[in-house]
């Protein structure tokens, strides 16, 4: 759940959001993918980057996946504070500390009883998708291994789109030596659904607004 593009937008006259207008496109964008999880959480569903090795932890240890996910992006903090600024560190901490706390509070909140695990999948995909979109838009982050894979991009030359594509097959490769391969089938749907709706959307020459 994260991106190697992380500007959202690139033309250079372009309208900048107000302070407001940022902080109401993060809180929903962080809301939209609270859902989503909260869907794939239900299911017992994985995902990539970081809040997938979240949810291995949590799923192997019955940790809850707020608090999980708030510390697997601690080391991820100081790599965003010197590759990205200050900035986007802080609003970075914010995303991920608020998706933690929805997280945890969410599934009091939404009654989910039989949901087909297809639908689920796509629901997920579509719902966390979106909130990504915004978040990108009005520069926020769930933190993770895109700034990382940014930096060894820098380092080493390494696309940061590899970097990310790596983790993502190790992940999925593991999880299905512990997962049954039904859990990992739906859990690629549910990916490959999130991923198209970025790779549809997230056009930063067509967005007019910073």
């Amino acid at each position: 759940m994260s991106t190697t593009d992380l500007s959202p937008a690139i033309q250079p006259n372009a309208p900048r959001h107000s302070a407001m207008e940022n902080a109401q496109g993060i809180s929903i964008g962080v809301f939209f993918c609270a859902v989503g999880l909260v869907f794939l959480t239900h299911l017992g569903f994985l995902t990539g980057q970081t809040a997938g090795l979240a949810l291995i932890i949590s799923y192997l240890s019955g940790w809850s996946f707020g608090p999980v996910f708030f510390a697997v992006n601690l080391p991820f903090y100081w790599v965003a504070w010197t590759r990205m600024g200050r900035a986007f560190t802080i609003r970075t901490v914010f995303c991920v500390t608020l998706l933690s706390v929805l997280t945890e509070w969410l599934p009091g909140q939404i009654g989910l009883a039989e949901v087909s695990p297809t639908l689920g999948a796509i629901v997920f995909g579509t719902l966390t998708g979106t909130g990504l979109l915004i978040l990108f838009r009005h520069g926020g982050s769930l933190g993770g291994l895109g700034v990382t894979a940014l930096l060894v991009q820098d380092r080493l030359g390494i696309r940061a789109g590899y970097v990310q594509l790596a983790f993502d097959t190790s992940l999925f490769a593991v999880a299905f030596l512990l997962f049954p391969s039904s859990v990992v089938a739906y859990s690629l749907l549910g990916a490959v659904v999130l991923n198209m709706v970025i790779a549809f959307n997230h056009r930063r020459d067509r967005y007019i607004a910073t």
